[in-house]
């Protein structure tokens, strides 16, 4: 039986997004863990993440569980939700500056204060918080079923500046138009929360639990 490796450093919605793959994995196994033998020993490995990015970066460092990311992405498919797409970059502007894992090029800024929206003029808050549409920018196997301008949930106040366009797999307006997914070889990463995202969401773990690393 294949299985589905939820890294758990202490940051995530561990619960929610277990029990969302439960819901449509049919036979793959679905554990989450912080054991590197168990989490290396999955077919697929998903990185989830909420809070601050400091504290993010620093608890994979002390248990080691960064290297490990950079090891699995290289190897089998891996999927990002939210901060746990941030941690990929560089570096991030949050907490005065943090140093990210580096696994793509580019770096995480906060959003503006004083955006607008461009058709209504209303003041937009930060956290951009709710439902949005993401506008598809490249065909990829894990947008099997997901028209583009599907609205997913959102929740985050920092988002992601890819150096290189080609990872850029969706984006999302709020003021400005943002890299809200990202893609790289076994590598897919969401700004969003798939575990919030109803059926849209439902289907976009679907597909990560049939994608065999190939766009």
């Amino acid at each position: 039986m294949s299985s589905i490796a939820i890294i758990d450093y202490g940051m995530g919605n561990l619960h929610s997004i277990a029990k969302a793959f439960e819901h449509v994995a049919g036979r793959e196994r679905v554990v989450v863990s912080s054991e590197h033998d168990v989490i290396r020993a999955a077919d697929r490995v998903v990185f989830p993440g909420v809070g601050a990015i400091r504290d993010c970066i620093a608890e994979l460092r002390r248990t080691g569980l960064d290297d490990l990311i950079r090891e699995l992405v290289a190897s089998r498919p891996l999927l990002g939700v939210c901060l746990g797409l941030q941690a990929l970059f560089d570096v991030s502007e949050e907490n005065d500056g943090t140093d990210c894992l580096g696994i793509l090029p580019g770096s995480v800024v906060r959003f503006p204060r004083g955006m607008q929206d461009s058709d209504s003029g209303e003041h937009l808050k930060i956290p951009h918080m709710g439902w949005n549409r993401v506008v598809q920018t490249r065909e990829h196997a894990m947008w099997a079923d997901i028209p583009s301008g599907t609205r997913f949930y959102f929740v985050h106040s920092y988002h992601a500046v890819p150096s290189r366009e080609s990872d850029v797999a969706g984006t999302t307006g709020y003021g400005r138009d943002f890299a809200s997914v990202v893609a790289r070889d076994n590598l897919f990463a969401v700004q969003f929360h798939p575990e919030k995202s109803q059926h849209a969401g439902l289907q976009l773990l679907a597909n990560f639990v049939a994608w065999n690393g190939e766009s």
